[in-house]
């Protein structure tokens, strides 16, 4: 019997999509038609490539009236927040942008005796595994640069997002890609494992569980099949005492609940100077008591439902066992929190690290807020963690904050900003939130291979 992906809404329990997967001797296939198709794709001028994309990109733009209701049906966004395409577009016209000078070979000498130079070849086939919380614009990280990069690309869509993938692939096609070149495919585990095990890529990317990303490697050991991953996140947020208070709490708490706390670097714990303390979670609450919980197709809904009952339970659990250790909640239960995915916001005070909602990933609308006296303590609570993608530090000394973000353990260090993803930097993590990089010149430079040209000239 062939197995069927099907994508729950979380809006009314009902299935929304279902498709096939593959058999593994048809995602075979798929890779030998892509690896065939590369070629060709690669040969093309970096200009024509570069053009493709930008229209495959413009092609998605044109269906953001289909796309943000589809998103709502899936995931659970708010219809009011519109779709993805801002990011979707800046992240690919950045990199759209950069890549002659980023793609342009290293030269070292180029004299009357020898030529040396550095250049850069694409991976061949990349395998893109991309999640549902942000569905577009995590896909576009990769796969814009790897296919401007002369590769070939196959996108595995979560199944929470299942359309996504068909989506896009059908729009870049339609804009010119080559259909081998730009492949969506619907597989379960098991192929997946399979055909990284079978060394099928020549560069896999991979955003999701740290659970997901230990399974990613263990298909690809021996392979020597380069590996991308974006896993797990525990964001800060360090107010300082001469933060400007009301920006901090805007920030700081939009990047905690919006798309329901469902962000790769949303603020999931926030530490704050003793002097403003209680101000913070004063306004805090204030911010939070306001939202409108509900169904995601009205435009009323600030706030929607989690994307999956499961997830919305594992938060419940970190409230309730938190609340059992003795922290203060802030956030009375909404009329709408349907025990289901409808799940209310909450502000927690009295939290420890000792509590799972400080240390584990939470991923819904709930934020720990602990009261700190210096920086020392700040530091110190913010590497208290097994991840480390983004921290957020509110000032108005940057010469303050730099010095801070030397010492923390995190891949990108925000000044009086938060939750937002800079496609001229490198997006990247440590710890068990993953390693590599994408977008900005590093991006590309994960997604090729540099090859070194010594070329001696015979002389008369």
């Amino acid at each position: 019997m062939t197995k069927t992906l099907k994508c729950i809404s979380p809006i009314d329990g009902t299935v929304f999509a279902e498709r096939p997967v593959l058999s593994g001797e048809a995602a075979t296939a798929v890779v030998t038609r892509a690896k065939v198709a590369q070629k060709v794709w690669a040969a093309r001028p970096l200009a024509e490539r570069i053009a493709l994309v930008r229209a495959g990109v413009a092609a998605i733009g044109a269906q953001t009236d289909e796309i943000v209701p589809e998103l709502a049906h899936m995931m659970g966004r708010p219809v009011r927040y519109g779709g993805e395409f801002g990011g979707f577009n800046e992240r690919a016209s950045h990199m759209a942008d950069i890549a002659e000078a980023t793609l342009a070979p290293i030269i070292v000498e180029e004299s009357d005796s020898f030529e040396r130079r550095i250049e850069r070849e694409p991976h061949g086939v990349v395998l893109v595994i991309a999640p549902w919380n942000y569905p577009y614009m995590t896909a576009i990280n990769t796969v814009a640069p790897a296919l401007i990069a002369g590769n070939a690309v196959v996108l595995k869509h979560s199944t929470q997002t299942l359309l996504v993938g068909e989506r896009m692939v059908a729009a870049f096609v339609a804009a010119g890609i080559p259909a081998d070149v730009f492949q969506n495919v619907f597989l379960d585990h098991d192929t997946t494992s399979a055909l990284i095990a079978a060394k099928s890529f020549g560069f896999v990317n991979f955003t999701g569980s740290v659970g997901g990303g230990r399974a990613m490697e263990i298909a690809a050991a021996g392979t020597f099949t380069g590996v991308g991953l974006e896993l797990g996140g525990k964001d800060p947020g360090y107010v300082m005492e001469d933060a400007d208070l009301d920006a901090a709490v805007d920030t700081l708490i939009d990047g905690a609940m919006f798309n329901s706390g469902q962000c790769c670097c949303g603020i999931e714990r926030i530490y704050v100077h003793d002097s403003l303390f209680d101000a913070f979670v004063e306004k805090a609450v204030a911010i939070v008591s306001a939202y409108k919980l509900g169904n995601p197709l009205d435009s009323e809904t600030t706030l929607g439902p989690m994307a999956n009952v499961r997830f919305a339970n594992e938060v419940r659990a970190q409230i309730d066992e938190a609340v059992a250790m003795g922290a203060k909640t802030h956030i009375e239960t909404f009329a709408e929190d349907d025990g289901g995915a409808y799940l209310s916001p909450q502000i927690l005070t009295d939290v420890t690290h000792q509590m799972r909602v400080m240390r584990d990933e939470s991923f819904g609308p709930v934020v720990g807020i602990m009261k700190v006296s210096s920086d020392a303590e700040a530091i110190a609570l913010m590497n208290d963690s097994e991840f480390g993608l983004t921290a957020s530090l509110w000032t108005q000394d940057a010469k303050r904050a730099a010095h801070i973000g030397r010492q923390i353990e995190t891949g990108t260090v925000f000044m009086n900003r938060a939750d937002y993803l800079d496609p001229g930097l490198c997006w990247t993590g440590c710890k068990n939130t993953g390693r590599g990089g994408a977008l900005s010149v590093i991006g590309y430079h994960n997604l090729t291979r540099p090859k070194s040209y010594h070329l001696k000239k015979v002389t008369t």
